[in-house]
């Protein structure tokens, strides 16, 4: 049976979630994917911890919070391209992610090799 373009969006957020407790040993409040033509689009909300709120008080602060949550999640972005690859069946070409250090969300967004919502 095909799957469903919802069912396929739950289970990369359910994946995620997965990936983020046991690579980064701390999982996101909540998680939202969705496919947009050849992409797939994540917010996780809830990323910061209560300390890192604190140091981002100030703009030296803030960036090295950024910096080190950026590096983290780029260090396990051959894992997290091999989860998208394993649920969607396309490649991923390029990732792109920030987070925002006043709402403590998180935006991934996977490229993939081929238009993955024209097939669902």
């Amino acid at each position: 049976m095909e799957k469903s373009k919802g069912s396929i969006e739950a289970e990369i957020s359910k994946a995620l979630t997965h990936w983020e407790k046991n690579y980064l040993g701390r999982g996101s409040v909540s998680v939202k994917s969705d496919i947009l033509r050849d992409m797939v689009i994540v917010v996780l909300k809830g990323i910061l911890t209560p300390a890192e709120y604190s140091v981002c008080q100030d703009k030296e602060g803030l960036l090295s919070v950024k910096i080190n949550r950026n590096n983290l999640v780029e260090s396990g972005v051959d894992e997290l391209k091999e989860i998208l690859l394993e649920i969607t069946g396309e490649e991923v070409v390029s990732f792109y992610t920030d987070l925002s250090t006043k709402t403590g969300e998180r935006i991934m967004v996977f490229k993939l090799s081929d238009d993955l919502q024209s097939k669902l």
